[in-house]
């Protein structure tokens, strides 16, 4: 009997915790491994980015530039900001700050990031550039004031036609359900 008491507290248990590491949401099952990298000037990327990475129970990993933007950086409505400079410049590649990451052990590579000037600022160029991303699947996202994914998504495969790019999607205030949605989509 003390046997059986045993076992059906031990099972409990093993439930009490599943349950407990399940608190936030469903998370998906899945072989490929995923890396979640983005890009985030004032932070809602970010938020974007961290609910994918929870979604796929993906590695989440920032695309941080090597001098930060300022605000003075961000300010589309001067030509002479960095953005403006960096976004009418199409060979412009900002450095990277040296945060490492093995993409080669990933099979699918969210890539997120703000649309400026209706596409991916030039620091996705200098991510892309900067790894090996051959036969890995990349599915971009992106946040945006007022502007869509699909140009950008358009510039990112013409200028990277050997990479196997999926289609995007914006995720401007979106719940965790629809991401889930779209992840489970996109990742059949």
């Amino acid at each position: 009997m003390r046997k059986i008491i045993l076992a059906l507290a031990a099972i409990m248990t093993l439930s009490l915790v599943a349950c407990a590491q399940n608190k936030g949401g469903k998370r998906m099952q899945t072989e490929r491994k995923t890396l979640v990298v983005y890009f985030s000037a004032t932070g809602t990327t970010a938020n974007a980015a961290r609910t994918i990475a929870d979604v796929t129970g993906g590695t989440l990993h920032e695309i941080v530039p090597q001098q930060a933007y300022t605000s003075d950086d961000l300010d589309w409505n001067n030509k002479q900001s960095r953005s403006s400079v960096e976004m009418n410049n199409p060979k412009a590649r900002p450095a990277l700050k040296e945060t490492p990451t093995d993409v080669s052990k990933y099979d699918v590579i969210f890539i997120g990031y703000p649309i400026w000037w209706n596409q991916a600022p030039r620091i996705i160029n200098t991510f892309i550039e900067s790894h090996s991303l051959k036969g890995k699947t990349l599915i971009p996202f992106a946040t945006s004031g007022g502007s869509g994914i699909n140009n950008s998504v358009k510039e990112l495969r013409k200028a990277y036609p050997d990479l196997l790019w999926q289609n995007g999607k914006l995720l401007n205030g979106i719940s965790r359900n629809t991401v889930q949605s779209w992840v489970e989509n996109v990742m059949k």
